[in-house]
């Protein structure tokens, strides 16, 4: 099972930045019992072993940093030790800028996988794809690289550049890609009218911005088509965020104190019902940023549209329009992570980012590993998803957080039979293509979501107009 670590802080809820604090946990650690002296005597001993016997001087700092890492990660895949710089880098993206090259990545097999690239961004306009795997940096082998250390390398000064070597899984080819750092911007929300009368409004990540942001949008494209018959919320790609902002997104569709979202955990603060009131959603500015949202997009024929990578603060505003009934889920099933993460600053540089909850959708269900399946599967592509047997989600990490409400081995199971039929049939298919088409396919370039040519989006349109929906034919919905 390969082991999969979230780096990027976008698909964390729950994250705390200045003022955007989510869930309120005691400053001190609970005392439930003594301290286990053996264990700690066996750590300081290691400490004193390797400080006197290792081939290299070590300093103090980064041996001890380095160890307090490696505890938390191995707590599960969202849980980290930020130090100064990773906290630093938090908080720029949680505000939507920061200096980089634009993706969204995991560790995967030793190397770096894309997970998403950030739209309109440098990584976007090179051409990397969701799932391609980076085996260099520049002259630097990834394999045997800390993930920290692979971000740190690609960030930089804009202007500068970097050259990935790619390998992309679909096309059994490694490549070289040159990318020109550039400060990202990031517009977590965009919007327009299709087909005449629809809206379609695309969340890419939940930051400080996005509810207000959102609440302009949907009054600009009331005021720019009074007669909207349907409104389509975009939610592909969208790996998370602040957890105020998915709280925000669902109240905008959803009735005054609807419960959009509970969380439990160990400690009694972690224990947190959040209805759709402006007190849990406002982040920075006054009032109720929802207050001059047309009151239309309550009652409009809905739409979601998710995928493999909506995850987390994505799948907390899918779950809650589900269980209301107030929109259809299209797509595919999305990642799986039904956990709180709470960053707890330690000092002026440093935190520590840690899961201290699971939540659950308004009829209490728990989506951990299982996450949100769609109403009416559809696949990204007219001809289908043959990516999908490559696609990693939460239940396939080693250390992922079990769900505690149902068991998960049958899942499994049944998830790789799906997979394993589903190569079968792609390999049958492609045994079938001719060289030309081949080449084609080898050729064809990333689907831009909201494009014409945007097979899923065109299916939702079909949905909201009453007309047929062409369903998935792969066996991994």
């Amino acid at each position: 099972m390969r082991q999969f670590l979230k780096n990027f802080a976008l698909i964390a809820i729950g994250l705390i930045a200045g003022v955007a604090a989510t869930i309120q946990l005691s400053a001190t650690a609970q005392q439930g019992g003594q301290l286990p002296l053996d264990e700690l005597r066996t750590l300081s001993n290691v400490f004193a072993q390797i400080k006197r016997e290792y081939v290299e001087p070590i300093e103090d700092k980064q041996l001890l940093t380095d160890a307090v890492k490696g505890m938390v990660s191995s707590l599960d895949p969202h849980s980290t030790f930020l130090d100064k710089k990773d906290f630093a880098e938090m908080q720029e993206q949680t505000s939507g800028k920061f200096a980089g090259l634009g993706i969204e990545i995991t560790s995967e097999d030793g190397v770096v996988k894309v997970l998403n690239p950030i739209e309109d961004s440098p990584a976007a306009r090179a051409g990397l794809q969701a799932g391609d795997l980076i085996t260099r940096l520049d002259d630097k082998p990834v394999r045997g690289m800390s993930l920290d250390k692979a971000v740190r390398t690609m960030r930089g000064t804009p202007g500068t550049k970097i050259t990935l070597t790619v390998y992309r899984k679909s096309e059994e080819r490694s490549f070289p890609v040159t990318i020109t750092r550039a400060e990202i911007k990031v517009q977590s929300v965009k919007a327009k009218i299709v087909d005449n009368d629809i809206a379609w409004v695309r969340i890419t990540s939940f930051q400080e911005r996005t509810v207000p942001d959102l609440a302009k949008k949907l009054t600009d494209l009331a005021n720019q088509n009074p007669k909207l018959k349907g409104v389509i919320l975009d939610l592909r790609n969208n790996g998370g965020g602040l957890l105020q902002g998915a709280v925000g997104v669902a109240a905008a569709f959803l009735p005054a104190d609807s419960v959009i979202v509970s969380t439990k955990g160990q400690a009694p603060d972690s224990k947190q019902i959040f209805n759709a009131t402006p007190a849990m959603y406002r982040l920075s500015e006054p009032g109720d940023p929802l207050a001059g949202v047309p009151p239309i997009f309550k009652k409009l024929p809905m739409v979601v549209l998710v995928n493999a990578y909506s995850a987390s603060a994505s799948e907390i505003v899918a779950g809650a329009l589900q269980d209301y009934k107030r929109a259809t889920i299209i797509g595919k099933t999305t990642f799986g992570k039904g956990s709180v993460q709470t960053v707890r600053p330690l000092t002026n540089d440093s935190a520590l980012k840690i899961t201290t909850a699971y939540y659950y959708t308004p009829s209490g269900k728990s989506i951990q590993a299982f996450g949100i399946k769609p109403d009416i599967p559809v696949d990204q592509n007219k001809d289908g998803d043959p990516d999908d047997v490559l696609i990693t989600r939460e239940i396939d990490s080693e250390k992922h957080l079990r769900n505690k409400q149902s068991a998960e081995d049958k899942l499994i199971k049944d998830r790789e039979e799906r997979r394993l039929q589903e190569l079968q049939r792609i390999e049958e298919k492609n045994a079938k293509k001719t060289p030309e088409e081949k080449e084609k396919d080898k050729n064809k370039k990333p689907v831009e979501l909201g494009s014409a040519d945007d097979f899923m989006l065109t299916q939702a349109v079909a949905f909201i107009n009453g007309q047929p929906v062409k369903r998935s034919s792969s066996k991994l919905e």
